[in-house]
């Protein structure tokens, strides 16, 4: 969608040329404005919503002048009618309804909007799109029959009968504010109802003097581009790209790349200064890029800029205005800004462990209460379904729902059997993974890590077998593992010296019964080796006598604490949110608006930029609330960096993954062509449900428009979109040899498929079981603040007396777990405008001219509806104890649909929060 010079609204004449060759537009290559000072060519003007000087203008058609020469008298033309579709906002001030009521005035006259119709067809004679030119004229516009808050303008004006078919829609906003275009549509052609699908904001002239282009909603290729259309279609990409330079403004929609160097603010404390992410010492996936000032003491980060104030985004990818009800301005940075820091002055002054089991009862039971001066939060902010606000006398008692996850079966975390259950069907299935040989081997470097070979032995392990030796266990794929010893060893020094954290590197072993049940062996806790002690590696079993019994609990919740910190670091954020975004970006720059990939892609990019920017302001910024929550602290996005270092594209796919973790291996007899090796791994088996159906849709799309054996290498804009993503959106991935190449229609369909994928299945199955997962704090700490009671350590006498204490001392303080229970309880919500993966919402109906792709994407949606109602059979049958059984709630994650709130189901076709 271009930007362009507009014409002048208040001549009586136009010129008709709609485009000529390039002059400068924002730094980048532009088009020269239309001339209004050519009175001898004067325009067919239209005017809107009033009937009279239509049927004038009909009368008089044969003496006007049409853009592209005369009318000789007699000459054919014929009636056209524009509706233009805007969105007015939901809430008004009363400051807003008077700007209103100007703009109605505006529009009356017909001096608010002004719209330039161009044909497919060149103009012989200017070498551009035929066009004709017209205002928005009328008092009244119609209210939608889907809203009142969506208003439509009607247009009436004639064009000749020769000017073809219309390809595009110049849009000038002469108004004083910005404006949401929904859609145009133009009646009146032989072909019936063109569509000209925008969803844009159509900023003012008074930020920005050039006009926008909409084009209509047929797909083309680089090469099927008609010709009154390729100079726009060029022009339209060169527009959103930028220079790299300065800063970017709100109403701009510049996508560019930059590295993450505004995590830190070293201006402010010291103690908050950051490494910058991205480049050969600290790999990461580039974000878009702000362009604010360069930070005072260190010029290489970015100045902050705190909430409540925006982070840029280009401006179609801000949140919607019912999604910012819900999370944005007032809610999500509200949550963030006031009802954190509420939850701590409440409870700072007691900011100490749980004592008892019933003190994290009391948390659902009964709340707590908020400072007097926070009492109206409740009132100014959306809180996520889970959180019940409560009203009590002069105060404001904030009332947790109990998670799901004990919701039936308060006692269900304590057992191994849920413990392993959760590597499974958990909020974080994507890292069990099968033993392939003994003795468990680390990678790292044994000169500064000690020796390679795991503490978990052939002997020990045997013991827990039943008989089976570890040989055969291994050959018939009856050991898994979970293990995070290599990825978080090299930070565990740094990580342990920080105040109120104390982590291992973590390895658990696990054993897949021939009765089909998967359980926990062995768990090894290491740290790394100190002058005295080349080897600390500690070995912890299930045990028989109360002592062991403790120790194994005590265990678990440091494995489940690093389980959490990966979950939210790595697989969570890393592996979607900032993985997805050059993608996002390259869409942008490199495939033009009617490319049929852009159109394919368009729903899986909705908000994510929006929610990435949220995140680097006050969740994954230094003293945010990711470093306040998880044990990693302060080197939280540094290891999450490390992580990116065994990043792969190639093996995100979910089957690549699968078998890469040895989870699954390649069976053409099998549904989706794998065989599972543990059958009832509830992630798995309705993921590939799920990438199936993606996968087919998306292999459809690609032949219908590919439809030549070259179609793919020698589209030009595709090209330069796949290597703009290698090369600067992965920048610091840019010469590794596993990139996909894009040379055939499969490449393109596995690439597309992959995306989609994690945009969509992947992000829902591991974040909307965050709270139900994560809200019940012994289920699932999110850091530990002490070390592994030892006999030679003077508090294991403590333990001894009273391991309860022990235990519950060790996790999370009752400041942090509450602050961590709002936010994942916030980013588990869905917001009442989410759209799910295969519904399309009514606003979007037109997003493509071919009957074809319509009818498949309705399959596409029938065969979600189906795989639905396959989950839900799934959660009834008996044989499948993942998601089966006494107070085991049902794996839901990967359900297509939802409703608003905290659900534990549901997949956005987008990563939306």
């Amino acid at each position: 969608m271009l930007a362009l010079k507009p014409f002048s609204p208040f001549k009586s004449t136009f010129s008709g040329s709609a485009v000529r060759r390039p002059s400068r537009l924002n730094g980048v290559a532009g088009l020269v404005p239309f001339s209004s000072t050519i009175k001898t060519r004067p325009l067919v003007r239209a005017v809107i919503s009033d009937d009279k000087a239509v049927d004038s203008a009909k009368k008089s058609s044969v003496e006007q002048t049409d853009v592209n020469g005369p009318l000789v008298s007699g000459s054919s033309v014929k009636p056209v009618k524009a509706v233009v579709t805007i969105r007015k906002k939901i809430k008004e001030k009363i400051t807003e309804k008077i700007e209103n009521q100007w703009e109605l005035l505006m529009n009356g006259i017909g001096r608010g909007i002004l719209i330039q119709l161009i044909s497919e067809e060149i103009d012989p004679v200017t070498n551009s799109g035929k066009s004709v030119e017209t205002s928005v004229r009328g008092w009244l516009p119609k209210p939608s029959e889907h809203s009142n808050n969506i208003l439509e303008y009607v247009a009436d004006f004639t064009v000749p009968s020769d000017f073809g078919k219309p390809g595009a829609v110049l849009i000038t906003n002469l108004l004083g504010k910005e404006f949401h275009l929904l859609e145009i549509v133009i009646h009146g052609f032989d072909e019936g109802p063109i569509f000209f699908p925008a969803n844009t904001w159509i900023h003012s002239r008074n930020d920005n003097p050039e006009s926008r282009l909409i084009f209509r909603n047929q797909a083309y290729l680089p090469s099927q581009t008609p010709p009154g259309l390729k100079d726009l279609r060029r022009e339209d990409l060169l527009s959103v790209r930028g220079n790299g330079k300065g800063e970017r403004k709100p109403h701009e929609r510049i996508y560019d790349y930059d590295v993450y160097n505004d995590l830190g603010n070293r201006d402010k404390d010291e103690d908050l200064a950051r490494p910058v992410l991205g480049g050969e010492e600290r790999p990461y996936p580039r974000r878009c890029r702000t362009g604010r000032p360069p930070a005072k003491i260190d010029p290489l980060c970015e100045s902050r800029i705190e909430k409540p104030h925006p982070v840029y985004v280009p401006r179609d990818e801000a949140f919607e205005e019912i999604k910012q009800d819900t999370f944005s301005a007032g809610r999500l940075k509200g949550l963030l800004h006031n009802l954190v820091p509420s939850i701590a002055a409440s409870l700072s002054s007691s900011d100490i462990s749980f004592t008892c089991f019933s003190d994290i009862d009391k948390l659902y039971n009964d709340g707590f209460i908020l400072k007097d001066d926070q009492r109206e939060l409740g009132d100014n902010l959306f809180i996520g379904n889970l959180m019940k606000k409560v009203l009590s006398v002069g105060q404001k008692l904030l009332k947790y729902e109990i998670p799901a996850v004990i919701r039936s079966d308060r006692f269900a975390w304590l057992r191994d059997n849920e413990f392993a259950r959760q590597a499974l069907a958990g909020v974080n299935p994507v890292n069990i993974e099968i033993v392939k040989e003994f003795p468990i081997l680390s990678k790292l470097d044994p000169a500064i890590y000690g020796p390679p070979e795991s503490s978990i032995t052939k002997e020990l392990v045997e013991q827990e077998l039943n008989g089976m030796s570890v040989d055969q266990a291994i050959e018939e794929k009856r050991l898994f593992i979970l293990d995070f010893h290599d990825m978080l060893l090299p930070f565990i020094k740094r990580m342990n010296n920080l105040p109120g954290r104390k982590s291992y590197a973590s390895r658990t072993l696990f054993f897949y019964s021939k009765r089909g049940v998967l359980t926990p062996i062995a768990i090894e806790l290491s740290l790394p080796p100190t002058p005295s002690s080349a080897r600390n590696k500690y070995v912890y079993t299930h045990g028989h006598d109360a002592t062991t019994h403790w120790m194994w609990k005590l265990a678990k919740a440091h494995v489940c604490s690093n389980d959490a910190g990966v979950h939210q670091l790595v697989n969570h954020w890393l592996r979607t949110h900032a993985c997805m975004e050059p993608y996002i970006i390259a869409t942008h720059r490199q495939l033009s608006s009617m490319h049929p990939i852009y159109k394919l892609l368009h729903p899986h990019m909705r908000y994510t930029l929006e929610i990435n920017a949220l995140a680097r302001q006050s969740l994954i910024n230094g003293g945010g609330i990711i470093e306040a929550s998880f044990g990693p602290g302060k080197y939280a996005m540094e290891l999450s960096s490390a992580a990116y270092e065994s990043w792969r594209f190639d093996m995100e796919a979910l089957p690549a993954d699968l078998i890469r973790r040895g989870m699954a291996a390649e069976d053409p007899s099998a549904p989706g062509g794998l065989k599972l090796v543990i059958e009832d791994y509830p992630y798995a088996a309705d993921g590939l449900l799920i990438w199936s159906a993606i996968k087919e849709w998306v292999e459809y799309y690609v032949e219908h428009f590919y439809t030549e054996p070259d179609s793919v290498t020698s589209d030009i804009e595709l090209q330069a979109w796949w290597n703009e993503i290698k090369n600067r959106g992965h920048y610091d991935k840019r010469n590794e040899p596993w990139w996909p190449k894009l040379d055939t229609k499969e490449d393109l369909s596995g690439i597309l498929t992959t995306m989609i994928w994690i945009a969509s299945g992947q992000h829902a199955a591991i974040n909307f079981g965050q709270y139900p997962f994560g809200a019940y704090v012994p289920n699932r700490p999110t850091l530990m603040r002490k070390l592994m009671p030892q006999e030679t350590n003077p508090d294991f006498e403590k333990f001894i007396n009273n391991p309860q204490r022990t235990f519950l001392s060790s996790l999370p303080t009752i400041l942090q777990a509450t602050k961590i229970m709002a936010v994942q309880d916030t980013l588990s919500t869905h917001s009442p405008d989410e759209e799910y993966l295969g519904q399309m919402n009514h606003l979007h109906r037109n997003w493509i001219n071919d009957y074809e792709v319509l009818e498949m994407f309705d399959k596409f949606s029938a065969k979600l509806g189906e795989i639905e109602e396959t989950i839900n059979q799934r959660n009834k049958d008996i044989r499948l104890k993942n998601r089966t059984g006494a107070g085991i709630p049902p794996y839901e994650l990967l359900l297509p649909s939802s409703g608003p709130g905290v659900t534990g189901r549901g997949i956005p076709n987008s990563i939306s929060i």
